[in-house]
């Protein structure tokens, strides 16, 4: 590589924004918040698994045209941390293996057929298109150079991330490797807030227990002392304090 083509390379501006918004509406939002948390959390102690929502991803160098965002993707074999943009020349050429899109009103057919073009053309493993609107739920795996749609999607376990996906009437509920479901964010909080709510009942009963205790030993104590000051008085009125006891 020359130095001018290396100079005119490193000159190209990659834009860590598209303009376009992260979400139309408060639904879709809360689904790619959700997608991208929980994901995140499951792979918290992975450190070569890298999570992203809404970033834009640049699969060729010198093509800055050339780019999606997609609603949230899983990287493998990358390691966690802040990115303008995922620029995949810089990232060992690993592509996402794993992206989700969820639909709005304002999506498009001719836009959702570009952005799977694209996720086939640069390979893309798993791709999961949800629609909250609707309760619809499609996904594609590779296979070779092509994503072949999934025709039941009922209990699928997606082979990359291990979660499950169930589709349901009411909507698309998803669970984590161990069984647990994936939660809002408001969730987790009123969770949380619950499970402070129950430690401290339980503290509180843990202390009124021992305080019991202690006041029962209290009086256990001021009991013997008693009885050992009245055996004392009985003996100075030479009385055998035995004598009462087996009369």
């Amino acid at each position: 590589m020359t130095l001018d083509l290396q100079t005119a390379l490193a000159e190209l501006i990659y834009p860590v924004s598209d303009g376009e918004p992260m979400a139309d509406n408060t639904e879709q939002f809360q689904w790619i918040v959700t997608l991208q948390g929980n994901l995140d959390a499951l792979f918290s102690n992975q450190s070569d698994v890298f999570v992203a929502g809404d970033l834009l991803w640049y699969p060729v160098e010198a093509l800055p045209t050339l780019r999606r965002a997609p609603d949230t993707m899983v990287v493998f074999g990358r390691p966690k941390g802040y990115r303008g943009a995922y620029l995949q020349w810089k990232e060992g050429g690993i592509a996402p293996q794993v992206v989700f899109e969820v639909l709005s009103p304002g999506n498009t057919k001719q836009e959702m057929l570009t952005k799977f073009l694209f996720y086939e053309m640069y390979g893309v493993e798993e791709f999961y298109l949800y629609d909250p609107g609707r309760k619809v739920l499609r996904g594609w795996l590779r296979e070779g150079t092509n994503l072949r749609e999934l025709r039941d999607l009922g209990g699928w376990v997606s082979p990359r991330l291990g979660i499950r996906f169930v589709p349901t009437p009411d909507g698309l509920e998803l669970y984590y490797p161990d069984g647990e479901p994936f939660r809002t964010f408001g969730e987790i909080v009123l969770e949380w807030e619950r499970e402070q709510v129950a430690r401290k009942r339980a503290e509180e009963r843990a202390k009124r227990e021992q305080l019991a205790r202690e006041q029962a030993e209290e009086r256990a104590k001021e009991a013997e002392l008693l009885a050992e000051r009245f055996a004392a008085k009985l003996r100075e009125l030479g009385i055998d304090p035995g004598d009462l006891e087996r009369s």
